[in-house]
């Protein structure tokens, strides 16, 4: 549970419009602390006052005269920090300490020529008055005066009002964005009908016209493609029916060997252009949220086993229920399972093939399928799956047209699971098929 927290919190922190908006706060709080500090500032240099002479003749009316005794000047020094509440200390021409009232303040320096701060900066202030004494001054801590409340509550004021009115803004502009983020996966999927409503005319309205645009351009593509592979399609069975019916009605007047040369290169081109048809279905997306039931695996295998003649076919259930199934297109399962038999029949040499049906785990499904043919090398492995891919050295008698295993990937991709060539312990060839129980791939 905490690793999810974990993960929703990260990905919740890499939002752009969160990113964003914080930056503005962040901005803002700057922004805020950098007034409190001005006003501060500002406030520490209205304290010594705009003129030290104008307090300096203050002072010598206020004290006594520079005859008078240390008691005299050392009460009136008393009365002047009880009113203002500022600790004093006074110094003679000499710079000898005559009176101090309130805390101690650090002493005259002989470096202190002219009146201003004390050792270069505030709170400490030093003023030199008109008979040559100095008066050293510092305001109580408790007599400062403070920053009145409205100070802050204007800051705070314009604080909430720059985030309300920012949010908004910043999250119009990353929802737009997301949208565009979402629609892109969609036709990445295959909804090629997928379009983006254009808002506005910013880059991000820009950007969206030129999906719009591009994603018409493929859909066109695409429809173009797949009315061309039907017209085809359509057109090469009606001569390839012509074909069959003629080598039919030859009868035994043709020679035998000619009879099933012709009668395999019809089965052949007839495979082709099934096969080329459920690809570009496949590859077009079609059916892209199709609707899946519940498929007895154990069944279909054991009936597309059944169908193999002339091999020995040894299947193989580990389940404790004794049947396996999983939600799916039954067509297309049984397409996948035929292509992997035939395939292991086909470069099997007439070997034993053993088929395994097992649950994987609670989730998924693993079918192997093994035969004990030359085997297939390991740089070979990936490359099988790829269309019209051939081994070096396969024979056309052999059979197949190459999209056997390109269609067994795909389906298997469309079922949110996978296929794959694996290592086998003696000679020939395994595939493993992988099948989430639900039809969908785990995230």
């Amino acid at each position: 549970m905490s690793e999810l927290l974990s993960a929703a919190r990260v990905r919740w922190s890499q939002r752009l419009y969160v990113r964003i908006y914080a930056a503005m706060l962040l901005s803002l709080a700057i922004a805020a602390a950098l007034f409190a500090v001005a006003w501060q500032m500002n406030a520490d240099s209205r304290r010594i006052g705009p003129s030290l002479e104008s307090f300096a003749a203050f002072a010598a009316e206020v004290l006594p005269p520079a005859t008078a005794s240390r008691e005299e000047q050392q009460a009136a020094l008393d009365r002047w920090q009880a009113r203002s509440r500022t600790d004093l200390a006074l110094y003679s021409a000499r710079r000898e300490l005559i009176a101090e009232a309130g805390r101690d303040l650090p002493p005259l320096e002989p470096s202190q020529t002219t009146s201003g701060w004390l050792n270069g900066g505030p709170p400490v202030f030093a003023v030199e008055l008109p008979d040559g004494r100095w008066l050293v001054g510092q305001r109580s801590h408790h007599g400062r005066r403070k920053p009145p409340v409205s100070y802050f509550a204007a800051l705070a004021m314009i604080a909430l009002a720059v985030g309300l009115g920012a949010y908004p803004i910043v999250r119009r502009l990353t929802r737009r964005l997301e949208r565009l983020q979402t629609s892109v996966e969609a036709l990445g999927e295959g909804h090629l009908s997928t379009r983006i409503p254009v808002r506005g005319d910013d880059e991000v309205a820009r950007l969206a016209g030129s999906f719009n645009r591009s994603a018409a351009r493929i859909e066109a593509l695409v429809d173009a493609q797949k009315a061309l592979l039907a017209n085809a399609s359509h057109e090469l069975r009606s001569p390839l029916a012509r074909i069959r019916m003629a080598a039919e009605l030859m009868g035994t007047q043709a020679q035998p060997e000619i009879r099933e040369e012709l009668t395999r290169n019809i089965a052949e081109l007839d495979q082709l252009i099934d096969e080329i048809l459920l690809a570009s279905r496949l590859d077009a997306g079609a059916d892209t949220a199709p609707a899946f039931e519940s498929v007895d695996l154990t069944a279909l295998v054991a009936e597309e086993c059944a169908r193999l003649h002339d091999v020995d076919v040894q299947f193989e259930v580990q389940s404790d229920r004794g049947e396996i199934e999983l939600l799916g297109d039954a067509k297309l399962l049984r397409r996948m399972l035929r292509n992997l038999l035939e395939n292991a029949k086909r470069y099997g040499e007439g070997t034993p093939i053993a088929v395994t049906l097992r649950k994987e785990n609670i989730d998924h499904i693993l079918l192997r399928i093994c035969d004990g043919g030359p085997g297939i090398p390991p740089t070979e492995r990936e490359r099988i799956f790829e269309p019209f891919y051939r081994l070096s050295g396969a024979r056309e008698r052999d059979g197949g047209v190459g999209l056997g295993l390109a269609l067994v990937r795909q389906i298997a991709l469309r079922h949110g699971g996978n296929v794959q060539c694996v290592e086998r312990a003696g000679p020939g060839s395994c595939f493993e098929v992988v099948l989430p129980v639900s039809g969908v791939a785990s995230r």
